[in-house]
């Protein structure tokens, strides 16, 4: 008896609920629209005119530290806000520059604030120096210039607003006040300087001038967030509906797995709104969730209803008469439910695990993430559970049908080819034969194929994205990359020593000049900082990481300091997620195991499962090393190669578990088809073969869409989204190709007589808990 005359012995309740919904079709979906419409218009149009943007935060990766303890001794009792005029490219008495400097202040003096607004500048100051002391001069002594007075500043605060060659200063104008700083103030004082900006673009055309502070960084991060969203969705959608069409062969059956996932994806934001109430959301938790949840869908979606038109033929011809048809359809949805729907969940849940596996991290951004990714999942399966019945109840035999496209001449033909309806025999079988005769051969050359690709990881260096790139096309690009390569010591350090006296940095000085650090370029002059002294260390942004655990060593004993900046940052959250990571593994690695026993009451399936899963991440880390740390993407992703100084330790984090999720999609795919072929008699090889035919055009549709998804989001600004998305296409390429579609049969044929082996005991607790068909 097969597996699909099998159901007809008895109904389980995944069956009843497919047949439930089936039945009362529109009843499913007049609860969806309704959920959906409430929770999306809350979303897009907020409570108390707060959107689901407007609440999305932009903290970083924080954890707590050395360097997080060390900021908070240098920060200041009162919010202040800087914001900063750039010019570079003039010399500093250019009298067109100072005339400019002069309409930037004149213009400050009109803004309405009633707190303390501060406005420092070297121009300004120097040539008041310069009138001051001309006009105490002696008469017929010789004037003093511009560069007497500059030559003798030596105030190393004012030093780092003058750029290192010379022809640059920053004006700086900052807002303080005991409480906190309104943004409608920092605003007026934009619009301020970037009207004196404008000013002195027409006077200095040759000249570099940017307006910069936190407040536009943040503002043009959203900006971009927003635009990456919408071009991520622009990008991937309608080639994935081209996918499905090739697929299916019908506009209607294309669609519908798009429908499945608009909800998922709708119902997601409405989550993700309701969790902004509960813990900050990072920006980057919605693009992220957005592209996972879309893809999750997707699949789960071509899964329902290729098992659909596959259990529909199975029951017979379509009837003429309209009652015995709906029951047919009906039936059909039944059994697609407790097949594809069983998958769905299984891997959904599986997913989830991953993605529970992020709350176990300290920074509440990836906790959000985890959140987020775990949700999106929970309602990808109900979709596929409640919503996506509805569906085929409703499109009904018009899924069996050929479509307009079959008419086309030459079509018909390539989609009996590549089409989801595949015969018994066909290429995924004939390669997987072809497999089973060279098992170990080709293992070896898979195994070693992945580890090339993987070999990159030897030179991985962490980053931070969020620190160490700007978007190009973001309008604060030019601001911080001149800042970052002409003034210097007025950038946030990468490195910097923290101590609570001047003696103590002195003396933190001399050890770390006696150490003799290679990475070392120099450091700065102490400046006095909150309650404490900080000194800026010179190091190539490459090295920064890896030096700052040597500071801390060299550290004197005794001596109360800290190392902080961006890379101290960014090492301290390293130290976080390692100490964190290994209870993350286990969870993720138990709970996944457990899972995969129930669902094939085996002991090797599940061990197969995590080394292969492994293999192809390790690969997809190799092609992240390779591409974004080496620079090889840089032409085709249009990144800046010299900004990027390492692999993102988020996106490192967030592929491999969404990465392990993904994988664990396609592994249950088709184990759900083997084991079905095992529970009807056929033989285990055979199983394998007829498995992978049944299983592999969805597989490949389904890893192609997702492709094309987390490549669509590639191609925005953002750069973790950028890296996350090439991350993951990769992993789930070489998942689908590599190791489902060459080393899962090759291992499985090998290791055949062990492969759904348990003890007795388990093989008892397996037939009591288990939850295979």
């Amino acid at each position: 008896m097969n597996a699909t005359h099998r159901h007809a012995a008895r109904r389980r309740p995944l069956a009843r609920l497919g047949e439930s919904v089936a039945a009362r079709p529109w009843i499913a979906i007049a609860a969806w629209g309704a959920v959906l419409v409430t929770i999306v218009g809350i979303a897009l149009f907020g409570v108390g005119g707060q959107t689901l943007f407007d609440r999305l935060s932009t903290d970083a990766f924080e954890v707590d530290s050395e360097s997080a303890d060390g900021q908070a001794v240098l920060a200041s009792d009162t919010d202040t806000a800087p914001v900063t005029l750039l010019v570079h490219g003039a010399d500093l008495d250019d009298p067109a520059l100072r005339d400019g400097i002069d309409d930037a202040r004149s213009r400050l003096a009109d803004v309405d604030w009633d707190g303390e607004l501060t406005v420092v500048d070297p121009v300004t100051l120097v040539w008041t120096q310069v009138e001051a002391a001309n006009a105490q001069l002696p008469p017929g002594a010789p004037p003093v210039g511009f560069d007497d007075v500059l030559e003798q500043i030596d105030d190393p605060g004012l030093q780092s607003l003058i750029a290192d060659d010379g022809r640059g200063a920053l004006l700086v104008a900052t807002l303080e006040d005991p409480d906190e700083v309104p943004e409608e103030a920092v605003h007026e004082v934009i619009d301020a300087l970037s009207a004196a900006a404008a000013s002195l673009r027409t006077a200095l055309p040759g000249a570099t001038v940017e307006v910069g502070s936190a407040t536009q960084l943040i503002d043009a991060v959203f900006e971009q967030s927003e635009i990456d969203l919408r071009r991520g969705e622009t990008v991937a959608l309608p080639i994935a509906l081209v996918i499905m069409l090739v697929v299916f062969g019908g506009f209607i059956a294309a669609g519908l797995p798009l429908v499945g996932a608009g909800s998922a994806i709708a119902g997601g934001f409405g989550l993700l709104y309701a969790m902004t109430y509960v813990m900050d959301v990072n920006t980057t938790v919605l693009n992220v969730v957005t592209a996972v949840g879309l893809g999750l869908s997707i699949d789960y979606g071509l899964l329902m209803v290729s098992r659909f038109r596959e259990e529909f033929r199975a029951l017979g011809p379509e009837p003429a008469d309209r009652r015995l048809l709906r029951g047919q359809v009906v039936k059909a949805v039944g059994r697609t439910v407790d097949t594809a729907g069983r998958t769905a969940l299984f891997s959904g849940t599986v997913f989830a695990i991953a993605s529970a596996g992020l709350l176990l991290f300290e920074p509440t951004t990836i906790k959000a993430l985890g959140v987020g990714a775990l949700l999106v999942a929970a309602v990808g399966v109900c979709s596929a559970a409640t919503l996506m019945p509805a569906l085929l109840a409703i499109a009904g035999p018009r899924l069996i049908r050929p479509g307009l496209l079959t008419r086309i001449p030459g079509v018909g033909r390539l989609l009996l080819r590549f089409g989801d309806v595949a015969p018994e025999e066909g290429v995924f079988s004939r390669l997987t034969r072809w497999v089973q005769r060279f098992p170990a051969l080709v293992t070896l050359v898979c195994i070693a194929a992945l580890l090339l690709l993987g070999s990159p990881i030897a030179t991985l260096r962490i980053a931070n994205s969020a620190v160490d790139v700007v978007p190009e096309s973001s309008s604060q690009y030019g601001f911080v990359t001149t800042i970052r390569e002409e003034f210097p010591a007025a950038a946030s350090p990468r490195v910097a020593l923290v101590a609570r006296s001047e003696a103590d940095l002195d003396a933190w000085r001399d050890a770390i000049e006696d150490a003799s650090i290679a990475e070392i370029r120099s450091i700065g002059a102490a400046q006095e900082r909150g309650e404490g002294w900080i000194a800026n260390v010179r190091v190539d942004p490459r090295d920064g990481v890896v030096v700052v655990p040597r500071l801390r060593d060299i550290r004197p004993d005794g001596l109360e300091g800290w190392v902080v900046g961006q890379d101290a940052a960014t090492y301290d959250l390293g130290l976080s997620l390692a100490r964190d990571a290994p209870w993350a593994m286990l969870l993720i690695g138990l709970v996944t195991l457990l899972f995969l026993f129930m669902a094939t009451g085996s002991f090797i399936v599940p061990i197969k499962a995590l080394l292969m899963s492994a293999l192809s991440l390790s690969a997809a880390v190799g092609v992240l090393v390779w591409g974004f740390e080496q620079g090889n993407l840089a032409g085709i992703m249009h990144f800046d190669a010299s900004q990027v100084h390492g692999v993102d330790i988020i996106v490192l984090l967030l592929a491999l578990v969404f990465g392990f999720g993904l994988a664990m999609d396609y592994e249950m795919f088709i184990l759900s088809r083997i084991i079905d072929l095992l529970h009807s008699g056929v033989p285990p090889r055979e199983a394998i073969a007829r498995g992978l035919q049944r299983s592999g055009r969805i597989i490949t549709s389904a890893a192609l869409i997702i492709v094309i998804v987390f490549g669509g989001f590639a191609t925005g600004d953002l750069p973790l989204i950028k890296a996350l998305g090439v991350a993951l296409a990769a992993a789930v390429l070489l998942d689908a190709t590599i190791v489902r579609m060459l080393l899962v049969p090759a291992i499985m044929t090998w290791g055949v007589r062990v492969m759904f082996w348990a003890p007795r005991w388990a093989k008892r607790l397996h037939a009591r808990i288990g939850l295979s068909e």
